[in-house]
């Protein structure tokens, strides 16, 4: 007896590894593209607004077509194996750019020439007034106390952005 395709699929998807709202979140996107739900219908299952659903949409389409893009073969760096690459490079580049430096230093004093003064400001531009320091402190505790004690946590329709063909899809 073969086991059922739903059982398959749950193994070869990893399903137990996705959080269930995001399982929900596709699954009404699925059946929006497939026409057995209306965007209005999704979106009050989500308990979301429409423009919200549409940026949804859009989102889960944008991961399924960068899914079906054709990655190069063999191994791939990770973004961290690639920063800390640019760190080393980085890092070599410097020590060589100290060490021409020092070579040219090395080369005037030998041929009798002195290091160029270093850059002055104009005597019309002096320098910046400081800066008036800022309490950033009291900023971020008021975007906390905004977002979780506020009359809404979700985004409303106004605040959504939603390009304009899209909107209109549904």
């Amino acid at each position: 007896m073969k086991p059922p395709r739903t059982k398959l699929l749950k193994g070869e998807l990893e399903l137990d590894q996705i959080p269930p709202e995001a399982r929900k979140q596709a699954a009404c996107v699925l059946e929006v593209l497939a026409g057995v739900r209306t965007p209005d219908q999704a979106a009050q299952t989500l308990s979301i607004s429409l423009p919200t659903y549409y940026n949804l949409e859009m989102r889960a389409l944008r991961g399924l077509i960068f899914s079906c893009t054709p990655q190069p073969p063999g191994r791939s760096l990770s973004l961290a194996r690639k920063l800390r690459l640019a760190e080393l490079k980085a890092s070599a580049a410097e020590k060589q750019l100290q060490r021409y430096q020092a070579l040219l230093r090395n080369a005037q004093r030998n041929a009798g020439l002195l290091a160029p003064p270093p850059p002055t400001r104009e005597p019309g531009k002096g320098k910046r007034r400081p800066r008036k320091p800022a309490v950033r402190a009291l900023r971020v505790i008021d975007a906390l106390q905004q977002t979780h004690g506020g009359p809404s946590t979700t985004m409303d329709e106004s605040s959504s952005p939603v390009a304009g063909p899209v909107a209109e899809a549904g």
